[in-house]
């Protein structure tokens, strides 16, 4: 079913389900389906979290979240860069499949290396029947704030199934930084001082409160921890003095990682405090909920769109034990924090170690909601119902991804697949090293490890 198909498909189900006394399926009525919110954070790495792992890092309000839902060990995103991975999210498709494989930007901005890349697209296809207007035309309202990088603006969010966009455009950064003028046409300009982050969590809670009596999803993708490196300067100060007092770091600050240098440490005040804010914004959230009487009926749904910023443009933080970080497809690229509280559903506390993917939050949500699956849709998807009831797993034989590599990673064409629970390495350097890809294993938590049989 295409995008149109679909549209015509669910305006003539809505005018149905309005009749009385007539049900469809097994749906829930819409007045007992739960509400959404669904919090990505840019670059933010794997162990960037007190509950993952962080020393450095304070995120009481992450690690609550995760505390009253489950934890994910093994979720990948699809991509080691944003735009493919935020396609996947909203689409359920693998980027190969929609052919948007790259970060989107002007040409020039991409290097190119040993082998000739395969075109891509600019833009989330139109012809996607994405998430939201799934949920939209289930009687859903849709609110999209902070960063989009899905195309330019015939492409933007209220195109793509969101009734409100505060703050989605093309730009896959800040334009004007995280403090005012911000340079948005999606985003009018605060006061003097006001800090990004803070206000489109401000954004996030006025449309909560106007919504709280209807089914809505948020889906609120913040532009943190990405570059450029600002935060507020308490916050930066109180981090100073943290990594000012912290132990003698007695290994190397820096590794090789090919041509670049991977992080080992985190100490960064700058990115500490970025980390900080957006700790802020969650427990702000989880706030409105509880004090609005909508936490029982509301999903929460925590993920990152890439791997930390451990090997380029600043290096911000380290992803040890993983290897590398945003741009590779080791696991410090793609591996990422991520949280499901469904009340009365998931287990507080519990933690899951099943391989999971950015492509199959489209039909676990859909599950949840209790709406009919997308199959032909969301094809490279996963109910994560099972899992999230402890009743079962999911059928899943491998993950794949498929990457032009950008400045970070020397310029490589990367493809790789995980059979779970094996990962296999990647085919380039397979290609290139003679190594053969099928019969070794590729060192994905320790970065010294040597390749074996």
């Amino acid at each position: 079913m295409n995008r149109r198909q679909f549209l015509k498909f669910t305006a003539g189900t809505a005018l149905i389900a309005a009749l009385p006394g007539l049900v469809l399926g097994a749906e829930k009525p819409p007045d007992k389906r739960p509400n959404f919110i669904f919090i990505l954070i840019d670059d933010m790495g794997w162990t960037d979290s007190g509950c993952y792992g962080s020393g450095f890092y304070e995120t009481p309000n992450i690690d609550r979240l995760a505390a009253q839902g489950m934890r994910f060990t093994n979720a990948y995103a699809a991509s080691p860069v944003c735009s493919p991975t935020r396609m996947s999210i909203l689409a359920g498709k693998y980027p190969a499949r929609v052919n948007l494989t790259e970060w989107i930007g002007p040409d020039e901005w991409h290097a190119r290396g040993k082998l000739t890349p395969a075109e891509y697209i600019r833009q989330m296809p139109l012809e996607e029947v994405t998430m939201a207007e799934a949920l939209k035309a289930a009687g859903y309202t849709t609110c999209f704030v902070g960063k989009w990088h899905l195309g330019n603006e015939a492409y933007y969010p209220e195109h793509q199934g969101f009734d409100i966009n505060i703050g989605g455009l093309h730009y896959g950064w800040p334009p004007g930084g995280y403090f005012p003028p911000y340079e948005n046409e999606k985003l009018k300009d605060g006061p003097e001082g006001e800090y990004l982050t803070d206000r489109l969590t401000d954004e996030s809670l006025k449309f909560l409160h106007a919504n709280r009596d209807k089914p809505f999803l948020l889906y609120l993708s913040h532009y943190a921890v990405h570059n450029p490196q600002q935060a507020r300067q308490y916050l930066i100060e109180k981090y100073k003095t943290k990594a000012e007092n912290l132990p003698a770091h007695t290994g190397p600050r820096f590794i090789p990682e090919e041509k670049n240098q991977a992080r080992q440490v985190q100490d960064d005040p700058v990115y500490a405090a970025m980390i900080h804010s957006v700790d802020d914004s969650v427990g702000r959230i989880m706030n409105k909920l509880d004090d609005s009487g909508l936490a029982d009926n509301t999903v929460v749904i925590f993920m990152s769109d890439n791997g930390g910023l451990s090997t380029a443009e600043g290096s911000p933080t380290s992803n040890v034990p993983l290897r590398a970080g945003k741009g590779w497809l080791y696991e410090g690229g793609i591996r990422e924090p991520m949280i499901i509280k469904w009340p009365g559903v998931t287990k507080p506390g519990s933690i899951c170690h099943e391989p999971v993917t950015s492509t199959d939050f489209y039909p676990t949500m859909l599950d949840i909601a209790g709406l009919p699956q997308q199959p032909n849709q969301h094809v490279d998807g996963l109910s994560l119902v099972p899992l999230l009831r402890k009743t079962g797993g999911i059928k899943r034989k491998a993950l794949y991804w498929h990457s032009i590599t950008s400045r970070m990673m020397s310029a490589k064409n990367m493809t790789s697949l995980q059979q779970c629970p094996k990962k296999l390495p990647n085919l380039e350097e397979c290609f290139t090293s003679g190594k053969k890809p099928l019969t070794h294993t590729c060192p994905s938590q320790n970065r010294n490890k040597k390749w074996k049989n």
